[in-house]
């Protein structure tokens, strides 16, 4: 006889896979793309903490991405270039107006590091020895898989987050952020994908703060997808 533990992990079986490997963008190597701020309110993004609202100072940021966790942002502010690149745990920032030439090594600091997960979706690198994802359920009202997704225990950051991710088009609809401490930092809301090159991407993007308060929106435009972007623009020497 069958008992219920059995009959239910047949049920969740039926209606998707409870591995994170299902949902992997596999056939993803880059991107480039435009992210231009719909929305800013910079109390309420003060509300998620005190650096967020600074991004959205940008009204607009030229994006290169490649994997693995390679993150190339150029933007200007108040007439003033910002280049930020990110290569593995080695990140650049460069402002050459007030002469700043920075280069940190976030190794030790996991959650500093943009990923794709950032931009609505998850690849198989953030899988190889940096994130843990568990499977939590099937949402019902959705039809989308839940996980958790964590930093390994090595990585000593505690913070997490909890995706839905679209079972067909492979990208994260929703994401909770919760902080070291264990309280929820901020919601994400990625809608408005588009297949682009074999690669369903997310191209608006709404975060919330813990009031359930809009605080900023941005869109993606400009979308381009495996191009074979160069190593060579995500050099931090």
């Amino acid at each position: 006889m069958i008992g219920l533990a059995a009959l239910t992990a047949i049920a969740v079986t039926a209606q998707g896979s409870t591995s994170i490997d299902a949902y992997l963008q596999k056939n993803f190597s880059d991107a480039s793309f435009t992210a231009r701020v719909k929305f800013a309110n910079q109390k309420e993004l003060g509300k998620i903490n005190d650096d967020f609202g600074k991004s959205y100072r940008f009204s607009y940021s030229d994006l290169k991405v490649k994997e693995p966790f390679k993150v190339r942002v150029e933007s200007n502010v108040e007439d003033t270039k910002v280049l930020y690149i990110l290569n593995g745990t080695q990140l650049l920032i460069r402002i050459p107006r007030v002469k700043i030439n920075s280069r940190q090594d976030l190794a030790k600091a996991p959650g500093r590091r943009q990923t794709l997960m950032d931009f609505g979706l998850l690849t198989p690198s953030l899988f190889n020895n940096f994130m843990v994802a568990k499977f939590v359920r099937m949402d019902r009202a959705s039809g989308n898989a839940v996980f958790d997704i964590t930093y390994i225990p090595a990585l000593d950051d505690t913070s997490r987050h909890r995706v839905w991710i679209d079972p067909e088009k492979k990208y994260i609809t929703k994401r909770e952020w919760y902080g070291q401490r264990g309280g929820q930092a901020a919601t994400f809301f990625y809608t408005n994908p588009k297949n682009v090159g074999g690669v369903w991407m997310p191209t608006t993007v709404k975060v919330q703060n813990n009031d359930g308060k809009l605080a900023g929106e941005t869109s993606y435009e400009g979308l381009k997808v495996n191009q074979g972007l160069d190593d060579s623009l995500f050099s931090v020497k």
